[in-house]
């Protein structure tokens, strides 16, 4: 947690020298955060959640989408998200928060418990090279694994649930991007890739 405080900061701090330093006198540019929904690799452009706690160690996705265009430099461009409508995991309520596309608000799922690993790392055998959510239709049952919260889950719902988009289930890469137009990103950095903050 120190170090994704630490990131945070880091970012923060070169985000505001790099425009006092490289922009000169004009307009300062805002910082932001979210959860990715949606990718569109032909246009260019990613949707996402806002965090708006604006805390990268508690994020809170619960914001309205936005959609912003990617930098023109790939240089201002970190490595391509992956799209996804979990938002959260609450193991202690027994709750999955999707985004519904549908409604485009956000809908909460009552779930059954069949089987919970805690403590799960990224190289564990049970999740490394598996493509996770694992949706069995006959069993009436889903697996997601949680790579910030290190959980494997497997649990049931109510059965009009199964017939939704695997990527239901599934959460996008958290993404920073740093702005000066609204929908124009002038940086993007998606920090679910990074090596100090893996969700």
């Amino acid at each position: 947690m120190g170090k994704r405080l630490k990131w945070w900061a880091l970012v923060a701090s070169l985000a505001a020298a790099l425009l006092l330093g490289g922009f000169g006198c004009g307009e300062l540019g805002k910082v932001d955060q979210g959860r990715v929904i949606a990718f569109d690799k032909v246009k260019e452009t990613v949707t996402f959640i806002r965090d708006v706690k604006h805390d990268a160690a508690n994020p809170d996705y619960s914001g309205a989408p936005v959609t912003f265009a990617l930098p023109k430099d790939p240089a201002e461009r970190g490595e391509d998200p992956k799209a996804g409508l979990r938002m959260k995991l609450d193991t202690k309520t027994r709750e999955i928060v999707i985004y519904d596309m549908l409604t485009r608000g956000m809908a909460k799922i009552n779930y059954t418990l069949i089987d919970q690993k805690e403590n799960v790392g990224k190289t564990s055998p049970l999740v490394e090279g598996k493509k996770f959510p694992i949706v069995d239709k006959d069993k009436k049952a889903i697996t997601v694994y949680s790579g910030r919260q290190k959980l494997l889950v497997t649990f049931s719902v109510p059965e009009e649930y199964l017939s939704l988009p695997a990527n239901t289930w599934e959460a996008g890469d958290e993404v920073r991007i740093y702005y000066k137009e609204p929908g124009k990103m002038a940086r993007f950095m998606n920090i679910s890739k990074t090596d100090i903050f893996k969700k």
